[in-house]
């Protein structure tokens, strides 16, 4: 894939990058800024169909989530190292969770990766890159505390009208089934002004939806002794013109005041979504996992977000089988998903996670025990999701269209948007053209678990700002070049925005 350009009678080698990114919402975040570290280094993205190993340097931006994370590195590294011998001039780097968990052993286990970075330095890549090329040796460098904030950094948004802006990195919880906190360090806050500041820069580049992004999004203040930081941040996002959509990721049950529920339901554009994470319903369990509150604080929580926004739609993420959990303790949480309600579930089967000490409790629970267990939280949490989504039927709603949400869209000459409470929604194609950002107002005529429906015709169609910049970055990338010299910016366009999953452990 790499190449020769000639610009004023210099000849410069073009090269590609491919960025892998495996993990939560974070890592998605951290992606969008190695993309941009390299960028401004003058390497320009592997085109879409670029075949595994073409790109000159590839980037596993990796996590240490589930058990066998480092099976899946390992494995993905087997397949490269070949294509790697063929061709001298790759570079293979990883970088995230693993990386600063295992540090070394990846250059023993694998000896022709020639980068290992952490969670901490990840400004550092361009450099380690380009020294790991001069030295023709790799380049390990872990840093044990943040070195710069990740907002400081350049950044390819993979959409054009919505984006991630990170308040805190870090996490000050001991949850025992997690190991993030012990990789990403204890929380650390940015300054309001320099968050509102970053949200103000991207409505005027055409952004019209912002997730705030956190471990635990809504300790938020911690690092200030402020507690009502959060909510008093969700007011002044408010206060933003041309911000159309607020949402955020992950609050712990633990620090979700009220304050921040009146902020909900008192700021227009802060939308009636909230993703409250769960994990289980029993409180002997949730005190084996370290979570500090139990069934009746969370219900309580769940109450009070509906009695102030009636048409909310809570999500949640559940843990199954963790270790000495009884029939018992897993029929209490199927107590609670019934009288919670969850629009969605984001469900999981306990797997150890290398150093945390649920790895090391006794009384882990047999495969095919979680298995059973897991599938009727499943199969009563899809009845659930599909009543949910009935009462939506006859609802005219206002979306924000998706780019690249709706996979049977060509098929079906329908587009794809979010509704306000995030719902997924494929509606019939108008006649007038409708860009990714801009908002068409349909009515709602079936539902299904996981989306919704509106088979008429569309009832508006509002062209936005968002929609602007989409057709801007997309002419962008029409008309560029095919080559671009290393060491000279790139204007490109970004890939649709990537779903990430929900929760890495932390929440």
């Amino acid at each position: 894939m790499s190449g020769n350009d000639v610009a004023g009678g210099a000849v410069a080698e073009v090269k590609t990058y491919e960025v892998r990114t495996y993990g939560c919402q974070m890592n998605v975040h951290d992606s969008e800024r190695l993309s941009g570290l390299l960028e401004d280094a003058g390497y320009v993205r592997a085109p879409e169909g670029t075949g595994e190993g073409e790109a000159d340097v590839v980037v596993f931006n990796t996590c240490a989530v589930r058990e066998n994370a480092d099976n899946r590195l390992y494995g993905n590294l087997g397949r490269l190292a070949p294509m790697k011998a063929r061709r001298p001039g790759m570079q293979i780097a990883v970088g995230g969770c693993l990386a600063q968990k295992d540090r070394d052993t990846i250059v023993k286990k694998a000896p022709w990766v020639d980068v290992v970075f952490g969670t901490h330095n990840i400004g550092k890549l361009p450099v380690l890159l380009e020294r790991a090329r001069v030295q023709e040796e790799a380049q390990v460098e872990i840093a044990e505390s943040l070195e710069a904030f990740p907002s400081t950094l350049p950044t390819r948004r993979e959409s054009a009208y919505a984006a991630w802006v990170s308040i805190s990195v870090g996490c000050n919880n001991t949850c025992t089934f997690c190991i993030v906190p012990a990789l990403r360090g204890k929380e650390k806050d940015r300054r309001p002004g320099e968050i509102l500041a970053e949200v103000e820069a991207l409505v005027a580049e055409g952004v019209s939806e912002i997730t705030l992004l956190g471990q635990n999004v809504n300790a938020y203040g911690s690092d200030m002794g402020d507690r009502e930081a959060f909510s008093k941040l969700l007011r002044a996002c408010g206060a933003i013109e041309g911000l159309e959509r607020v949402r955020f990721t992950s609050p712990h049950p633990r620090d979700f005041t009220d304050d921040v529920i009146a902020a909900m339901a008192e700021t227009p554009n802060v939308m009636p979504q909230l993703h409250m994470p769960l994990q289980s319903g029993s409180d002997t369990v949730l005190k084996a996992m370290r979570r500090s509150y139990r069934q009746e604080r969370y219900l309580g929580i769940i109450e009070k977000v509906r009695a102030a926004i009636p048409h909310a739609a809570i999500t949640t993420d559940i843990i199954v089988g963790f270790p000495g959990e009884t029939e018992e303790d897993f029929e209490q949480t199927l107590h609670v998903v019934r009288e919670a309600r969850f629009a969605q579930a984001f469900t999981f089967q306990y797997s150890k996670r290398p150093g945390t000490p649920a790895a090391e409790m006794a009384d882990q629970i047999p495969k095919e025990v979680v298995q059973a267990r897991y599938e009727r939280l499943v199969a009563l949490q899809e009845e659930i999701s599909w009543e949910e989504n009935k009462k939506q039927v006859g609802r005219t709603l206002e979306l924000m269209v998706a780019e690249g949400e709706g996979r049977k869209d060509d098929a079906t000459h329908r587009l794809s948007g979010r509704g306000a409470d995030n719902r997924l929604v494929h509606f019939t194609k108008p006649d007038e053209p409708v860009r990714p950002g801009d908002v068409v107002t349909v009515e709602v005529t079936y539902a299904a678990p996981h989306h919704l429906l509106a088979e008429g015709p569309v009832l508006g169609v509002r062209r936005t700002r968002a929609g602007d910049a989409w057709e801007k970055r997309t002419a962008a990338e029409a008309a560029k070049p095919a080559g671009v010299l290393l060491g000279l910016p790139k204007v490109g366009v970004p890939a649709p925005l990537p779903a990430a999953t929900t929760g890495c452990g932390s929440d």
